[in-house]
């Protein structure tokens, strides 16, 4: 069992850089894609507090939902449906201020406010999206995105 080691003074980028050295550790040796995604998304809902943390799969013509931590999700989401099938659409990352704004934005929990979304690929395809729901308006930036991306490089799928 890994102990992760989170500062509670330290920045977002700071907590970043001590998390991406402890997550290349928890997921490198475990093969498994699941377990790993499992693990990512309680590190990282653990360090920030984030309101919803998760991966949704590619299955078919569809996003299923898979590892997460937060409350009851959306269990299915089409392509090019609310921020995630967008996501997965266009193959690029979606940041999100204010949910509300975003046309076609899927209302999982009236409790998310900002969102952003990254695209995880696999042989030049979209496989998954890494999902993360803030309760705060404009909560996601550039800083989230870069180490985000960095985090999910880990992953083998």
């Amino acid at each position: 069992m890994h102990s992760i080691q989170i500062s509670p003074s330290a920045s977002k980028e700071e907590l970043y850089q001590l998390l991406l050295p402890q997550i290349a550790e928890l997921v490198t040796n475990e093969p498994d894609p699941i377990a790993n995604m499992a693990n990512v998304t309680a590190v990282l809902k653990e360090a920030f507090g984030f309101w919803w943390v998760g991966f949704y799969l590619v299955r078919g013509n569809e996003l299923v939902l898979g590892p997460f931590q937060g409350p009851v999700a959306c269990t299915r989401i089409g392509y090019g449906k609310g921020v995630c099938g967008t996501a997965w659409q266009m193959g690029e990352v979606q940041i999100v201020p204010d949910v509300l704004l975003f046309p076609g934005h899927i209302a999982c929990s009236t409790h998310s406010r900002s969102e952003i979304v990254l695209p995880l690929f696999k042989n030049q395809s979209v496989v998954a999206v890494l999902d993360i729901d803030s309760q705060y308006l404009d909560a996601f930036d550039e800083t989230d995105q870069r180490y985000l991306e960095k985090m999910c490089a880990y992953l083998d799928f």
